[in-house]
């Protein structure tokens, strides 16, 4: 995600001065048991496993969660060195490594650190890849999205936005339940709905300014922020609007959605869970800086990192805070709630793990650069990039 967030984008949003208003929208309603139902089959279908990684998030409801318990002596294995900065997550499927850099490239390593090819395009890659069946799909600064073959780096299709592209993707079934959908927010008011074999435009839906993050999708609907202060539900088939909610002010990272409620936290510092039906919010809490991270959902745990330096977790149902840890520097890579352990980087140059359940530190490793990704984590493994430019391996020991 673009770092600067909602305060600048690139020329080709510099000239776009008028901004239509959206008409009001139809109200809508939850499709109960069989939304359920349709879901159960959607998540099983998103690729994550023990080993397999497959988005910034783990996971399609972009939930950060994962049954993988990781363990207690983990020991840096590896580094690998891009050509700048990396503000990309790294994901991991198949036995490779996926992740983009500041130079432009997008990178597939092997799990012994190697590299097995780069992809080059014209501009930096801060958009985290989603692999999904064999091709890594991605956003650059430019405003293209690309559809790359993922044992080779060749390019299959390629698309182009108007504005630049911070957030991952993500995906789902098209209508038939059989063809698939790339899902990708632009700098150029737009979410974008495209073929994900053909890389031709589905539907297209605009917001009333820049979207920074990756939407999050149930069986029905996906569920975005951006920097116009809404929070917005779309069907995902025919990409009409369900709902477009009022926060008031920048959301600059991605939303989790589970059981028909949405917890994203926003650029005033305020945490919160909404009900998508009924548009109410169901609790809030005020009492941090600017969230630029998106948060993870376990049992009733929910937990998010804040610029002021501290990783909180709150009370799923009712927002109460059960912890908070602090570190040396802003939080900005969204957590990762593996097993019964929280794990993440922060700006302090440091990857922590820490207890779910009493936020106590488990374990940390200091590698002395600046984190503002989501950790990637497999049975045995955690994959970490960071803003000096390198890949870290950490493995059992």
């Amino acid at each position: 995600m673009n770092r600067e967030f909602c305060h600048k984008g690139t020329k080709a949003q510099s000239i776009k001065k008028d901004i239509k208003s959206l008409c009001s929208l139809e109200s809508w309603c939850l499709r109960g048991i069989l939304t359920f139902a349709l879901m159960g089959f959607f998540m099983s279908s998103s690729g994550q496993s023990s080993t397999c990684w497959p988005s910034e998030r783990g996971n399609n409801a972009l939930s950060g969660y994962t049954k993988v318990k990781l363990p207690n002596d983990l020991k840096l294995l590896w580094s690998f060195k891009t050509e700048d900065a990396i503000k990309s997550s790294p994901v991991f499927c198949g036995k490779s490594i996926f992740v983009g850099s500041n130079d432009g490239n997008l990178y597939c390593l092997s799990k012994e650190g190697k590299l097995n090819w780069t992809f080059e395009t014209e501009t930096s890659i801060e958009s985290t890849p989603l692999y999904l069946n064999g091709i890594v799909y991605f956003g650059n600064l430019g405003g293209d999205v690309y559809a790359i073959n993922a044992k080779n780096g060749k390019q299959i299709w390629k698309f182009e936005t108007q504005g630049q592209i911070s957030g991952a993707a993500n995906w789902t079934y098209k209508s038939d339940k059989k063809g698939k959908q790339i899902l990708i927010g632009s700098y150029d008011f737009y979410m974008y709905c495209i073929d994900a074999k053909t890389g031709k435009l589905v539907w297209k839906y605009e917001t009333d300014n820049y979207i920074n993050g990756c939407p999050a999708i149930n069986a029905q609907n996906t569920v975005f922020g951006g920097c116009d202060g809404f929070l917005h539900s779309v069907d995902i088939h025919s990409g009409k609007a369900n709902e477009k909610i009022d926060i008031g002010t920048y959301i600059a990272a991605s939303p989790a959605i589970e059981n028909g409620k949405a917890y994203f936290g926003n650029y005033d510092g305020e945490f919160m869970c909404i009900d998508l039906e009924t548009q109410k919010t169901l609790w809030k809490n005020a009492d941090a800086t600017a969230y630029v991270n998106s948060p993870s959902i376990a049992e009733d745990f929910v937990v998010i990192g804040s610029q002021n330096r501290y990783m909180y977790c709150f009370k799923k149902e009712t927002g109460a805070l059960l912890w908070k840890f602090k570190t040396l520097g802003k939080i900005e890579g969204s957590p990762v709630i593996a097993g019964d352990e929280v794990v993440f980087g922060s700006g302090d140059g440091r990857v922590y793990r820490l207890d779910l359940k009493t936020g106590k530190k488990i374990w940390s490793y200091e590698i002395g650069s600046p984190i503002q990704s989501t950790i990637a984590v497999v049975k045995d493994m955690i994959v970490v990039s960071c803003r000096d430019g390198k890949v870290y391996c950490f493995e059992k020991n």
